[in-house]
């Protein structure tokens, strides 16, 4: 908003009973200036093919993100799941119609303090601005003009709310900011409504403007995809037909999606390079179109978010085509003190990956499709990293851009700053899918009730699951097949001569190193969440 100011009205021509319609000024004034400056942002970036974030809701949102610490990170994720940014954006949206309000009556009962509270506000979206990744002082404008324009119609207003008395205009004013004759009540709320529904549709439409002016081209889609050198094949002795049971591969529209993008990024494939830099023989550049002419394999990989609470959904498994980045390392000539990998998406969000894991014989890849399709776009069209046995955050990189060979100790990723851990092993998990918690089982002819459930160690696999009903026995569940070491392990149980009533089970799982899960339960920050899974349920 501007910080242009006008002459304070003095204390006996201080408005009585307007604060409702100040606070909407200030609602107005707030909606028009981001409404403004988003239609500017998508406008801006089309027109100047910006790789920054010019966008102040998308600015101050990141800049949120970036600043969140684990623990709120993970109360969020836990409350609203993968709604998690749409709660932040209800959230941002409230705060600033608070804010605008408040602004609005301190602007009318003293225009000096009010205007600079404005501006102040202005100055934290363009510092948000500037502040996200490959953003110059060009990509300040949009949010700059909106400033401006926002601080003139909030003035513009409140000289309108001035002169309302009574239902009628004021009598007395001051002469350098005389209201105009007529203003009324209905007059000033049929304004402010108008124009703050107006903001609204501005950063709509600065949102879809944003996104149609940055589309997709499927690349992969006219080229076609490569033909696999190496394929796999899910066994029928992998997958399970029990109702409520995970499916051995996950939909992808159903595959969870964690990441710090508020928007998805709509990257074009045509012109999508990945560079190899750091310690390095020689630095290496890739563009999609090698990319895809280089020998891809399929493989079976779960990938798991650190985040995720015992029992819950933010893990999937899923077949992905990609070229093994061992060779695209190999191509640079990786140096030998370099113990990790930066890998960079192209809105900054970097990951600290260890260089084993990069470059021994796990399928670690440069992945272009999944479940024999190109990569949608929220995970992460046109390529990104597919790295078994390690967490997301040091690992799964989506619209990747750079990897740049280094050391633990000179690098970190995103989220290790925050207070997670640098290398992020996964540990082994067990979840009961079947019951449901609170869920109800009907006996078979036989009296039994069938368990069912996923357990998963990636990169070690899954060696035996037990459960355990009540505070009976621990009973060895029934393995399904397991392709891979690489992707989760489905099981079952079937719990004879089930007694009608209120139960509880739990599981644990026992990786090929002979590890078990224990019964201590640890929350996700900050190497991943540990404990047996306890449900409860009702035999009928």
């Amino acid at each position: 908003m501007s910080v242009l100011t006008r002459p304070e009205p003095t204390s006996t021509q201080r408005p009585q009973g307007r604060g409702l319609l100040a606070a909407l000024a200030g609602i107005a004034a707030g909606a028009l200036t981001l409404g403004l400056a988003e239609v500017l942002a998508a406008v801006w970036t089309r027109w100047l093919g910006s790789a920054g974030t010019s966008s102040p809701l998308l600015a101050v949102g990141g800049a949120f993100v970036d600043r969140t610490p684990p623990w709120l990170k993970d109360w969020a994720i836990e409350t609203f799941g993968t709604a998690d940014k749409l709660a932040l954006g209800v959230g941002m949206a409230i705060t600033l119609t608070v804010v605008c309000a408040l602004i609005g009556v301190l602007a009318l009962r003293r225009r000096g303090p009010g205007i600079g509270a404005s501006a102040v506000v202005g100055l934290v979206g363009l510092a948000a601005v500037y502040s996200r990744p490959a953003t110059g002082l060009l990509d300040l404008v949009p949010t700059a003009l909106g400033v401006v324009v926002g601080g003139r119609v909030l003035l513009w207003l409140l000289d309108r709310v001035a002169g309302v008395r009574d239902g009628g205009p004021s009598s007395s004013h001051h002469p350098s900011a005389a209201p105009p004759s007529g203003s009324t009540r209905r007059s000033v709320l049929l304004l402010g409504g108008g124009l703050t529904g107006l903001g609204v549709l501005g950063v709509v439409a600065g949102q879809v403007l944003s996104t149609a002016g940055r589309a997709v081209q499927r690349t992969a889609e006219a080229l076609g995809l490569p033909t696999p050198t190496r394929t796999v094949s899910v066994p029928e002795g992998a997958t399970s037909d029990i109702t409520g049971h995970t499916p051995y591969l996950v939909d992808n529209e159903d595959f969870y999606r964690i990441d710090t993008a508020l928007r998805v990024p709509r990257v074009d494939a045509a012109g999508w390079t990945l560079r190899v830099t750091g310690l390095v023989d020689q630095e290496v550049e890739i563009t999609y179109a090698d990319l895809l002419a280089e020998e891809h394999v399929e493989a079976l990989v779960t990938l798991t978010c650190v985040s995720n609470q015992v029992g819950g959904d933010l893990v999937g498994n899923a077949r992905w085509l990609g070229w093994p980045v061992r060779e695209l390392l190999a191509r640079a000539g990786v140096q030998p003190e370099a113990d990790m990998v930066l890998s960079r998406s192209t809105d900054g969000w970097t990951a600290g990956t260890p260089i084993e894991a990069l470059t021994d014989d796990r399928d670690a890849l440069l992945a272009v499709a999944m479940n024999g399709e190109p990569l949608p776009a929220e995970h992460g069209y046109p390529v990104r990293l597919v790295v078994p046995g390690l967490y997301g955050y040091v690992s799964a990189t989506k619209w990747v851009t750079e990897l740049k060979v280094t050391r633990f100790d000179a690098d970190e990723g995103y989220w290790t700053p925050r207070g997670w851990s640098a290398r992020g092993p996964i540990k082994t998990a067990s979840r009961i899918d079947v019951p449901r918690s609170g869920g109800r089982l009907e006996p078979d002819a036989d009296g039994a009730v069938v368990l069912a459930g996923v357990a998963w160690a990636q990169h070690r696999g899954i060696e035996r699951v037990e459960v355990q009903v009540d505070d009976g026995d621990w009973q060895e569940a029934t393995l399904l097949e397991e392709p891979t070491v690489d992707a989760w392990r489905l099981w079952t149980y079937a719990w004879p001569e089930a007694t009608s009533g209120d139960h509880q089970v739990r599981v644990r799982a026992t990786d090929a190193d002979g590890q078990t899960q224990t019964e201590e339960s640890a929350a996700p920050a900050p190497n991943g969440a540990s404990g047996w899974h306890t449900v409860d349920f009702t035999v009928a």
